[in-house]
């Protein structure tokens, strides 16, 4: 199916899971042609989590949901490694925080800790993980950025997802999105270094 849902409760660490959502995407031409190798395929996979700070205005010490992040992280790229069905080549990472939290809630959600189990959970990876957070309500779109998981200046596969959950965030929650790709935009043709270049870099 090329967009799922999954309803769970449970929690990992301070970060109790409301909701989990999954989104597929499949551009299989572009223009009116294909460059031969095949659809681009994305997945993000989401988790609605209660924000354990929301109302409680200024909190200096976030390092709580930061730790707690691994796990999330983990759970995340996992899902998101089985949804697509293949390698990954491009990730990125999102998030949204509801009106009763501050951007640097989600923020805290997002840090190297998340991304390191992420990239674990995808087979690894060496680049840094492109990211955007915002404030939301429930049904706001967030573009998820992506980048070719080796080499950021691999320039075919600059890209992005666009995401959306109907009833997500509410005011005291967060949601922490992890975004891959399969491969680079469909006839990408502006230059720059390769992926086969930046693989061959990179042994």
């Amino acid at each position: 199916m090329p967009f799922g849902e999954e309803r769970v409760i449970m929690s990992t660490g301070v970060l109790a899971i409301r909701k989990m959502f999954s989104q597929i995407e499949e551009v299989r031409e572009v223009s009116g042609r294909s460059d031969g190798a095949g659809p681009v395929r994305k997945v993000a996979v989401c988790a609605v989590v209660k924000n354990p700070f929301a109302g409680l205005g200024y909190v200096e010490d976030l390092s709580s949901v930061i730790d707690a992040s691994d796990e999330i992280g983990r759970m995340l790229g996992a899902q998101a490694l089985r949804l697509l069905g293949e390698p990954v080549e491009s990730y990125g990472k999102a998030g949204l925080v509801g009106t009763d939290g501050e951007q640097e809630h989600i923020n805290s959600a997002l840090t190297s800790v998340f991304g390191n189990a992420f990239r674990e959970a995808i087979g690894g990876g060496q680049a840094w993980i492109t990211s955007v957070t915002k404030p939301g309500t429930p049904g706001t779109l967030i573009d998820v950025p992506t980048a070719y998981k080796d080499d950021v200046w691999v320039r075919s596969h600059y890209d992005a997802m666009e995401v959306r959950i109907p009833d997500a965030p509410h005011a005291d929650e967060l949601v922490v999105i992890a975004a891959v790709t399969n491969r680079g935009r469909i006839n990408a043709r502006v230059g720059g270094m390769t992926a086969d270049e930046a693989r061959e870099a990179n042994k």
